[in-house]
């Protein structure tokens, strides 16, 4: 056998994982109900027609050349408006479109990171946050978030998890999974920590119009002098997941990010560049009407409020309802092993959910994600059947 490397065997990647099992339950002709994926176009979902058109239109006009490795000028010029509204001053050469936030994730943390370097990120977090600053020979530090408190950051903690090694300290706001948002005083502390520790802040807003009650609060703007990198991209508020097309923007303070701007740019230009006419259907999206999204957030509010009141109905559940994106982390009370209680209710109700420690160890411990994409009647198959299911564990526990 020839070894693949180290770095490549470490990758675990919990959302996608527990599909394999579910794969082999289909094959043998079973129903699956699949509570697992953030994408809304698996459910009753479609991208705004306009942005379909726009894609649509690239193509056929053989918009197929290589862009430049930054982005389309047009795009960025689009992508700064956009900034604009939360108050970030940026220029388009801040700007580099990428393929989707998770390829944005990569190249920060591949010019940020020396062996051994650490970045602190949420507990629990989108799991790329741990995957690739490990495949990068970092060292990913999740600090606490409080469910008792909405899931909010425990700033104590964040100080206290500051060493000489640490490099950066990143938000996702509104929060996968817990669907927590962070509003302006826990922003602005986090960010006094980053400023003062001499670090920059990354700040993942790829659910930032996806809010139920809130306007949301880039830290951008209510903090001028902390450098940050902010990520976002067409997936979730424009409902094209598989497009693939994010971006990162560089926000500088006193040129601390200069060395990493260029490592970044390196990359970039090393792979060449986003994918071209669905560029221009993000074009088409940031400068087009916005009215699915209001739409979209109603349905989601009903399907929120009917997995809340169904987990408030099941003994041994609980949950913080989420003020933002799309998912419900659900605890399970007295459960020491999520994986095997995922599985376990997969292969029992077939109902495909993702268990909580892969979100993180130590607090997404006892816990297991859902979205609340599906419409209410396929919501309600599924929990009936995991009512089902906790009645049963119960017993066994």
């Amino acid at each position: 056998m020839i070894p693949a490397s180290v770095r490549s065997l470490r990758i675990e990647y919990a959302i996608r994982d527990d599909v394999v099992p579910a794969r082999e339950l289909e094959k043998r002709g079973i129903e699956v109900l699949k509570l697992n994926i953030g994408d809304p176009i698996k459910y009753d979902f479609k991208t705004p027609e306009h942005i379909r058109k726009a894609a649509a239109e690239a193509v056929m006009n053989s918009r197929s050349e290589y862009s430049p490795s930054e982005g389309l000028l047009e795009l960025r010029e689009a992508i700064v408006d956009k900034e604009k509204e939360y108050g970030v001053d940026i220029t388009t050469d801040d700007i580099v479109v990428t393929t989707g936030v998770t390829e944005a994730l990569m190249l920060i943390f591949a010019a940020a990171l020396n062996p051994g370097e650490e970045i602190l990120v949420p507990g629990p977090t989108y799991p790329p946050y741990i995957t690739y600053p490990t495949f990068y020979d970092g060292r990913p530090i999740t600090y606490r978030t409080v469910e008792e408190d909405g899931w909010q950051p425990d700033v104590d903690d964040i100080r206290k998890k500051i060493t000489p090694k640490t490099k950066a300290i990143a938000v996702i706001n509104p929060n996968n999974p817990t669907g927590a948002y962070y509003g302006e005083k826990v922003l602005r502390e986090i960010a006094d920590i980053v400023a003062e520790h001499n670090l920059f802040l990354i700040s993942d807003e790829i659910y930032d119009k996806m809010l139920y009650d809130n306007e949301f609060i880039s830290p951008a703007k209510i903090a001028k002098d902390v450098p940050m990198i902010i990520l976002n991209g067409i997936s979730k508020v424009y409902l094209a997941p598989g497009w693939r097309i994010g971006y990162l923007a560089i926000r500088d303070y006193e040129n601390s990010l200069a060395e990493i701007r260029e490592g970044i740019m390196k990359q970039a230009r090393a792979r060449l560049c986003a994918n071209t006419p669905l560029q221009l259907g993000y074009l088409a999206a940031l400068k087009g009407p916005q009215d699915h999204i209001r739409e979209t957030m109603n349905r989601l509010r009903e399907r929120r409020d009917y997995v809340a009141k169904r987990v408030q109905e099941i003994p041994g559940l609980s949950v913080v309802i989420p003020e933002g994106a799309f998912y419900m982390f659900i605890k399970v009370d007295g459960c020491r092993d999520d994986k095997k209680f995922v599985l376990d209710m997969l292969r029992e109700k077939h109902v495909l959910t993702v268990h909580g420690s892969g979100f993180c160890p130590i607090y997404g411990k006892g816990h297991f994600r859902i979205v609340n994409l599906p419409p209410v009647d396929y919501l309600a198959k599924a929990f009936d059947r995991i009512e089902e299911f906790m009645r049963d564990w119960k017993r066994a526990h």
